[in-house]
């Protein structure tokens, strides 16, 4: 398995990874209608925009993949959170690892090479948002040594309403 830096090529597949991590991820959390509804062709613009938009080394996406295959995608760039400094905290937008690949260690090699892309960045600190009620991310997320922050957003998805936390931690 090897991480580097995504290519416009890798959209289609990046999309397809994070529909699968909703779809099998937010099972039981969020509407089932939305999850079902989720297309992965609706995603590849996004995708390829997230990917055409890099910024290196202070944004971009991170892929990690398998004899070919890709298997989860990580998304940075310097934070958005107003109360926090972009020119010194990173933000992970996205993490998501294909489900049929969960429990092998592509999360643990994608988030120590995010990590370490943010550190090598400039950044001595990192966040990320996490829908509170996703017990198996915030485990990972955890012993990855992310610290819940307090902060916290309301939003409403799919009909739901649903409240974010916000984890933090050193990079540096």
């Amino acid at each position: 398995m090897r991480i580097r830096r995504a290519e416009i090529v890798d959209a289609p597949r990046i999309a397809d990874v994070h529909v699968g991590g909703w779809q099998d991820g937010y099972r039981g959390l969020l509407p089932q209608s939305l999850l079902d509804a989720l297309d992965p062709a609706q995603r590849i613009p996004r995708s390829t925009a997230t990917v055409e938009q890099a910024d290196w080394p202070t944004s971009g996406t991170l892929v990690a993949e398998d004899a070919g295959d890709l298997l989860g995608f990580a998304n940075l760039r310097p934070t958005r959170d107003p109360d926090q400094d972009p020119a010194a905290v990173g933000e992970i937008t996205s993490f998501y690892v294909a489900p049929d690949a969960w429990r092998q260690g592509i999360g643990r090699s994608l988030m120590a090479a995010s990590i370490q892309t943010m550190s090598d960045a400039g950044f001595s600190a990192a966040s990320l948002w996490v829908l509170d009620t996703n017990v198996r991310a915030i485990a990972f997320y955890e012993a990855a040594g992310w610290l819940r922050d307090g902060a916290t957003k309301d939003d409403v998805v799919g009909g739901a309403p649903i409240r974010d936390l916000r984890y933090r931690r050193a990079v540096r």
